[in-house]
């Protein structure tokens, strides 16, 4: 991975409270994966920003040697890696991912 998009990567997940890299966008996911996240996301009425890695090569293949974690989407709270859908579903269901979100101070998302 370039340090340029290393770089990039790092400044997105730093400088966004609750951000998910996804194929597609909120209003148009292009996997089931990335859909099932931003349910997870919007059921939560946080506020949250994206990245369609469709639209960059480069940071599609980066985030994963970034946060050594092989699938897309991929969720960061205050630039903390979380996880893929799987492991946010499994919190979301558990209560824990709500939690998390409390004790970061996550903003809620503008209705």
């Amino acid at each position: 991975m370039s340090d340029a998009v290393n770089t990039k990567i790092e400044e997105l997940v730093s400088s966004n409270d609750v951000l998910v890299f996804m194929k597609g966008t909120p209003l148009f996911p292009q996997c089931g994966f990335s859909s099932r996240a931003v349910a997870i996301l919007d059921h939560l009425g946080v506020a949250y920003e994206s990245v369609d890695v469709l639209q960059d090569m480069e940071v599609r293949q980066g985030i994963k040697t970034y946060s050594d974690w092989p699938t897309i989407p991929q969720l960061y709270v205050k630039g903390e890696f979380i996880g893929g859908s799987d492991i946010m579903m499994e919190m979301f269901e558990a209560g824990e991912l709500a939690t998390l979100m409390d004790e970061k101070g996550v903003a809620k998302a503008e209705s």
